[in-house]
């Protein structure tokens, strides 16, 4: 028999229908740093049933300061064993299945065709992979929601959804809409963004695959981006 008895707050808000789909659910979410693990999390104590995380990743001293699975005492772990146990703890019956790869471009159809996803969360920090996700769920009309840029800002009250093409002031927003024109999809994107200036001198140009700078972040940005994803999905289903 299983235990529903934790999620009866949440059943006082939404009532029984709601939950009931909530629980029924199937969530895909792509990257488990500081705006995925959020999410994620987010959406697993909101009771839904069954999810799939991504990321090739591990834990880094760096990520302390933002990301809720990183701690001291887990440096150097896979994120996504490490957010598994958690999301496990959480809820026991969450049916989960873990995926530690670096999300090439050929490996994301394969991806999206194993199992039917009611929605895709996409919290990919580097745009070739990011382009190609949200590029496949338009295109297979899979429901997605996209995470736009949290570093180098800190002002909370400036983060929203609007449509991809509508968003401005959001570095990784002007580059996802040029590689999506030139993959020639221009379909509608919701995605979580901040209209707040990036502030320059927290950008820090680097040189590694697919990414050409670091920004500055604080604790509560790419939280509150990871709860804007997780309120969207939870809403919509």
């Amino acid at each position: 028999m299983v235990d529903y008895s934790w999620q009866e707050r949440t059943a006082l808000l939404f009532g029984d229908e709601k939950i009931s789909r909530i629980r029924n659910a199937n969530v895909l979410v792509v990257g488990t740093g500081g705006v995925g693990g959020y999410a994620a999390e987010m959406l697993c104590r909101a009771g839904v049933g069954k999810m799939t995380i991504v990321d090739a990743d591990t834990i880094q001293p760096s990520n302390i300061n933002r990301q809720i699975i990183a701690l001291h005492s887990n440096t150097g772990s896979s994120k996504v064993e490490a957010l598994s146990k958690r999301l496990k703890d959480i809820n026991p019956d969450l049916e989960l299945t873990s995926v530690e790869e670096y999300l090439k471009d050929e490996a994301i159809p394969e991806l999206l065709e194993k199992e039917k996803f009611d929605f895709v969360v996409d919290a990919i920090d580097t745009v070739a992979p990011k382009c190609f996700l949200i590029f496949e769920c338009l295109k297979k009309k899979i429901k997605i929601v996209s995470s736009m840029g949290a570093g180098a800002k800190s002002d909370i009250t400036k983060v929203g959804f609007a449509d991809i093409w509508d968003t401005y002031h959001c570095g990784l927003s002007k580059a996802v809409r040029k590689r999506l024109q030139k993959m020639g999809m221009k379909k509608k994107l919701p995605v979580v963004f901040s209209s707040e200036q990036a502030d320059p001198k927290a950008v820090l140009l680097v040189d590694e695959r697919n990414k050409k700078s670091t920004c500055g972040t604080v604790s509560y940005m790419p939280a509150v981006f990871g709860c804007y994803l997780a309120e969207y999905v939870i809403n919509k289903l």
